[in-house]
């Protein structure tokens, strides 16, 4: 029986992750659910369902609503109530929190010595080697699909072996367009996604291919891979979800249907992987898989995040994650054309390496570039 807390619990990580927990409850015992509080119904049913130990919500509004559904129910409120959470015992932690607010959680994971299934990918991003260095070999096992298919493509050779990764990108819903065609893009059309069903910043994050840029950068993270040797590749049918190239010009596949349950239950499991996870493919049935290289004129969220990832200091990735967030939400809202997104993110990510001079990684440091990129990209916003 393996004890899981899940981060995030009703996202789409979360509940996906808990689709496959609930199939085989002699498998997994979920110990511990953490949610924002802005589906608290959910959460009710969630925890109805799991009888978990404790429910963390980062809402003391919430709490309120969450104890008087749940009597006897064990709840912790508050910013820090999914930190305290990740740091219990239990043999995996599943971060499936969205954005920066996954960094302290992952970090207590990891000091807590317990396996973190990590989908959070931007508190590997902007935490950096902090994250890293506080892993044990092995500790980390990533959920995103992408970087599920590296793990097990690189069961295929030694570490010396590896020429490149090849990471895969869908194109997300405005494959093909021009950077002029993209102003007129809106909210809805960008939520779109036309193979993955992903909550709203990821969505839009595929859209515009900052996810992409994110992805890289973990990849070069996680497998210790330098950035210059990931190409990234436009495959419309999202089936290869990445490939690992070798010295002697062997390339190995990661091929399944998108269903992020899959690489979901190789991180609850890593090493070993869950009978049935997800449907395989038919291989009775003609297809066409497709490779495109990227168009970074139209989309140039991924080489921008390269240069991130290579500046000086290490928090340059911080400061691109977090005035990208602040991108979306005022494209939400109405306030910024599409392709403003990565305008701003690229203008204060420039201002950052322009006035900020390198000082040791912290996560002191990362905590105040990321808020002074939030107010950079609000103020730059005000200005369109």
């Amino acid at each position: 029986m393996r004890q899981v807390v899940v981060l995030g619990s009703t996202g789409s990580i979360g509940t996906q992750a808990i689709e496959v927990i609930t199939a085989r409850p002699e498998q997994f015992e979920v110990v511990g659910l953490a949610a924002g509080g802005s589906s608290i119904e959910l959460l009710v049913e969630q925890a109805r369902t799991l009888r978990p130990q404790v429910v963390a919500v980062s809402s003391p509004e919430a709490a309120d609503r969450l104890a008087a559904a749940l009597p006897g129910q064990e709840v912790w409120a508050g910013p820090e109530a999914a930190t305290r959470l990740a740091a219990i015992s239990a043999d995996v932690v599943l971060n499936g929190i969205t954005g920066a607010a996954g960094l302290e959680p992952t970090l207590a994971t990891l000091n807590a010595g317990t396996t973190l299934a990590l989908a959070n990918k931007e508190s590997l991003v902007i935490g950096g080697r902090l994250v890293t260095d506080a892993a044990a070999p092995g500790q980390i096992v990533a959920v995103d699909s992408e970087h599920s298919a590296f793990a097990q493509a690189l069961r295929a050779g030694r570490a010396e072996e590896v020429r490149k990764l090849v990471l895969t990108a869908s194109g997300g819903p405005f494959r093909g367009r021009t950077r002029a065609e993209l102003r007129q893009v809106t909210p809805a059309q960008a939520m779109a996604h036309p193979t993955w069903d992903m909550g709203r910043v990821i969505t839009i994050n595929s859209a515009t291919l900052v996810n992409k840029g994110l992805e890289l950068l973990e990849a070069g993270l996680l497998y210790d891979v330098d950035l210059d040797a990931i190409e990234v590749v436009v495959h419309p049918q999202s089936i290869v979800h990445s490939m690992v190239e070798f010295v002697d010009g062997s390339t190995i596949a990661q091929c399944s249907p998108p269903d992020m349950r899959l690489p979901i239950a190789l991180g609850l499991t890593w090493p070993d992987r869950l009978a049935n996870a997800a449907a395989p493919c038919d291989w009775k049935k003609a297809a066409t898989w497709t490779f495109e290289p990227l168009d970074s004129a139209a989309f140039p969220a991924v080489e921008l995040a390269r240069e991130a990832g290579k500046a000086p200091g290490g928090l340059a990735p911080a400061v691109y994650n977090a005035a990208n967030e602040v991108c979306v939400d005022a494209f939400c809202a109405g306030r910024l054309e599409f392709p403003g997104i990565v305008d701003v993110v690229a203008d204060v990510v420039a201002t950052h390496l322009a006035r900020h001079a390198a000082e040791p990684l912290s996560l002191a440091a990362v905590l105040a570039a990321d808020q002074w990129a939030r107010q950079a990209a609000a103020e730059r916003i005000s200005k369109e």
